[in-house]
């Protein structure tokens, strides 16, 4: 079950890596050739980043399209809250309770 955790976490990180390889142009037009946003999203909001940058890249973000990239930032959220719920018991002097 770990590896599961882990596999699902990175692959909104390598999804949105190897669509950044592949298509340089296209990434830089959804940031205005700005470097520091993607590498931003790409680090703590991945999937977010990700919806974003396809529903873009595809005719602009318009009225529902929002809903997804909004659907996108709550399952990142949510990865977080997750994982420090997980390792809430490596925190020196909590309870568990």
């Amino acid at each position: 079950m770990c590896l599961f955790a882990l596999l699902a976490g990175m692959f909104p990180r390598f999804a949105f890596a190897i669509y950044w390889i592949a298509r340089p142009t296209q990434v830089s037009l959804v940031f205005d050739g700005n470097l520091i946003l993607p590498l931003l999203g790409l680090f703590f909001l991945p999937f977010t980043t990700l919806m974003y940058t396809i529903l873009w890249s595809v005719g602009g973000l318009a009225g529902g399209d929002w809903l997804w990239v909004g659907l996108a930032l709550v399952l990142d959220v949510a990865h977080y809250g997750s994982s420090a719920y997980a390792n809430r018991n490596r925190i020196p002097g909590y309870s568990g309770d």
